[in-house]
């Protein structure tokens, strides 16, 4: 059986914001842009911060990359079992994945309306293996319907369903003073060390510049925040 495919969504924080609203998320924390990585720009960032998406280009480098990290992430024994993770299964999802990511794993600090349904998916969820939420959020008719119609709200135009988009989300997230990469494509959470409520975006930041690193002729890297609205 072929494995379904949405409409990508676009690296634009409005959308972000609206379609979490749509899921009954209250506006009370909002997407925003960081326009650059050193110091002066990274303070225009409002504060604090609970969650960072990541987009970038799959490219070789990447995917050798990504190849390598999973046969060490095979022999490492961490506990993650208090992180939220899902893996991806649907094609082009992975901005919604990362959306998932970076909600369930502040569902504390975040307000959800009373017949959220993303609070509702993340409750019906929260037992599952990485797997098996993947499957429910295939067969969740309200959230592909309100993916699919935040896909055709950015500034582009959304490409069609069989085109391949080389761009990938993943978001990151600090739980126990520890800092984590949520992909869905990789088989499990990454531990990317210490971080506090403080360096949580600085903390991030630094790993998103590891990624551009290995691909330093690319220019299609983009990061979001979710940070408190003031």
């Amino acid at each position: 059986m072929d494995s379904p495919c949405w409409l990508p969504l676009e690296s634009n924080p409005e959308v972000m914001s609206k379609f979490l609203s749509s899921l009954g998320m209250m506006p009370t924390w909002q997407f925003g842009d960081v326009y650059g990585l050193d110091p002066d720009l990274l303070s225009m960032v409002p504060r604090p911060v609970c969650a960072v998406l990541l987009l970038f280009p799959i490219t070789e480098k990447s995917e050798a990359y990504r190849q390598e990290e999973e046969d060490k992430l095979k022999d490492q024994q961490q506990d993650v079992s208090d992180v939220y993770f899902i893996k991806q299964t649907i094609g082009n999802a992975c901005g919604t994945i990362g959306l998932i990511h970076a909600v369930a794993n502040n569902q504390a600090r975040l307000e959800f309306g009373p017949d959220s349904t993303l609070k509702k998916f993340l409750v019906q969820t929260s037992e599952m293996t990485p797997e098996e939420r993947a499957l429910f959020l295939e067969k969740d008719e309200s959230i592909r319907v309100t993916h699919e119609s935040s896909a055709q709200e950015g500034q582009t135009e959304a490409p069609s369903l069989d085109e391949k988009v080389n761009l990938h989300f993943i978001a990151f997230v600090g739980k126990g003073g520890l800092l984590y990469e949520l992909d869905g494509r990789k088989p499990k959470p990454v531990l990317h060390g210490k971080t506090t409520e403080d360096t949580f975006l600085e903390d991030a930041v630094g790993v998103c510049k590891t990624f551009m690193a290995r691909d330093p002729q690319e220019v299609r890297f983009t990061i979001i925040a979710l940070s408190k609205d003031s």
